[in-house]
C-alpha cells in the first residue's frame, strides 16, 4: 500500500514539473510561436541601397553661464567632483558644438516597421547627476535606471503619450522600463535632489543621435528617399531640415541654435524646470 502511495505521487510530481516547463515556468521560457527561437526580426532597410546622413548642431552667440549646484548636502555626491558642478542645461564645445540635442528623423518613416532593440540602454545616477543628460530610445526597447550612488534617489517620468512613473532607488541598485509610444520628449526629475533633471527621446526607428560637445551628428544606414530631420533642445526649441538620402551619399546635416531662441517654447511631455516646475514654458522652433 505505501510502495503504491509512494509512486502515485513520483507520478504527480513528475507530472506537475512537465507540465510547468511545458507552460513556461521560471526555468525556461515559452515560445509564444510554438516553432522555436526565430532570432531578432531582420531590418526592413536594404544595407546595400542605404544611405547616410550626418553633419554638426552649433550654437552662435554668447552662451549663458549654467546654474551650479550645490551638493554640500550630500557628501557622498560631493566626494565624486574635483570641481563644483553645474546644471546642464547650455553646453557648447570649444568649437561651437551644442551638445546634449536630439536629433532625429520625425518624417518619412512611417510605412516602415523596425525591430525592437534587444540590447537596453542605461541612465545612470552616479555623483547625483544624471548620465547622460540627454538620452534616446526606440519604442519597446528597456533603458536600464541605475543607481550608483547607493543614496535614495527617485526616477520621476511625466510622459503625456505614455504612461508616467515614479521609481524610488533607495540602495545602489537597478530598474528597467520602457515606452511603447514614439513621444518627443519624456522629461525625468529626481524629486529628492531637485537639480537633477534628463529628458528621453522615444522613437519607433532606429534613426536618432544625441549630440556630444563638439556637436557632431551621424545617422547611418538610412533607406534612399525624402526626410525631415528635428533637432530638440531642452532650452531652445526644435529645428528642422529637409534632406534627400541617396544610396552610397551622405546628405549633409546643418543645425544652428542661437542665443535668441531661449524664449521658444520647448517640445516636452509634460514641460518641467527642474528648479521651478510650475513655470516652464512649451513651444516650437521650426
Amino acid at each position: 500500500m505505501i510502495d503504491r502511495l509512494w509512486k502515485a505521487r513520483g507520478v504527480a510530481v513528475i507530472t506537475a514539473l512537465l507540465l510547468a516547463v511545458g507552460c513556461g515556468g521560471e526555468g525556461g521560457g515559452s515560445d509564444a510561436s510554438g516553432g522555436g527561437d526565430s532570432g531578432p526580426a531582420a531590418s526592413p532597410v536594404d544595407a546595400a541601397t542605404a544611405g547616410h546622413a550626418s553633419g554638426m548642431v552649433t550654437f552662435s552667440g554668447m552662451a549663458p553661464a549654467n546654474a551650479e549646484i550645490d551638493m554640500s548636502t550630500e557628501e557622498v555626491c560631493a566626494a565624486k567632483h574635483s570641481m563644483t558642478p553645474s546644471q546642464e542645461t547650455v553646453v557648447v564645445g570649444d568649437g561651437g558644438g551644442l551638445a546634449n540635442v536630439f536629433v532625429y528623423v520625425k518624417e518619412g518613416l512611417e510605412s516602415l516597421d523596425f525591430p525592437t532593440p534587444t540590447q537596453a540602454v542605461v541612465l545612470d545616477q552616479d555623483g547625483c547627476e544624471y548620465m547622460p543628460h540627454v538620452l534616446g530610445v526606440q519604442t519597446g526597447q528597456d533603458y536600464t535606471l541605475k543607481n550608483s550612488d547607493g543614496i535614495l534617489h527617485n526616477i520621476n517620468a511625466s510622459p503625456t503619450e505614455n504612461r508616467g512613473f515614479n521609481v524610488s532607488q533607495p540602495v545602489v541598485m537597478e530598474t528597467n522600463r520602457s515606452f511603447p509610444t514614439a513621444e518627443i520628449m519624456v522629461p525625468l526629475i529626481c524629486n529628492v535632489h531637485g537639480w537633477m533633471n534628463a529628458y528621453v527621446g522615444v522613437v519607433d526607428h532606429p534613426y536618432f543621435s544625441v549630440t556630444g560637445a563638439d556637436g557632431s551628428v551621424s545617422l547611418q544606414g538610412l533607406p534612399p528617399g525624402d526626410y525631415v530631420v528635428e533637432a530638440w533642445h531642452e532650452l531652445y526649441g526644435t529645428l528642422t531640415q529637409n534632406i534627400t538620402i541617396v544610396t552610397g551619399e551622405t546628405a549633409e546635416l546643418s543645425f544652428e541654435f542661437n542665443a535668441d531662441m531661449s524664449a521658444a517654447h520647448v517640445p516636452l511631455g509634460e514641460p518641467i524646470d527642474p528648479m521651478h516646475p510650475e513655470s516652464h514654458r512649451t513651444v516650437d522652433h521650426q
